[in-house]
């Protein structure tokens, strides 16, 4: 498989849990990126860090890889093949796939190293700040 090119993100992510009966708070809505997912079991947020108050149950200190798209549906194992190589080095992944691509979640403690094994198995990666 082709490698594919992605971008490091500069900011840091919180992964947020708030109940399902929630409606999406105007603090989410902040930023330029953001993932709400709701499901019949909870309402989880994915937004810039700065923006999430001090009582919402969260995981902070997230960074992104945004795979550069847009992919095709009919690509096959680029989210595979990512996770795999990150796994392989013990790093934990958060992923999120929208209709154009995906983002890969990894806790900024784990960015240096997975960037490097991603890197390291053929992927490019350009950043928008030092990583």
């Amino acid at each position: 498989m082709n490698k594919v090119k992605m971008k490091a993100l500069k900011k840091s992510y919180a992964v947020c849990r708030l109940e399902k009966e929630e409606q999406i708070p105007n603090w989410a809505l902040k930023g330029e990126y953001l993932s709400i997912t709701k499901t019949a079991d909870e309402l989880s947020i994915v937004c810039a860090e700065e923006c999430v108050p001090e009582n919402i149950k969260c995981e902070k200190n997230w960074r992104i890889l945004k795979v550069l798209g847009p992919l095709d549906f009919s690509l096959i194992g680029i989210l595979s093949d990512i996770s795999t190589t990150l796994a392989n080095n013990n790093i934990s992944i958060f992923a999120i796939s929208t209709y154009d691509t995906d983002y890969i979640l990894i806790k900024d403690t784990d960015f240096e190293n997975g960037s490097r094994s991603l890197t390291q198995a053929g992927y490019e990666i350009e950043s928008e700040r030092n990583i």
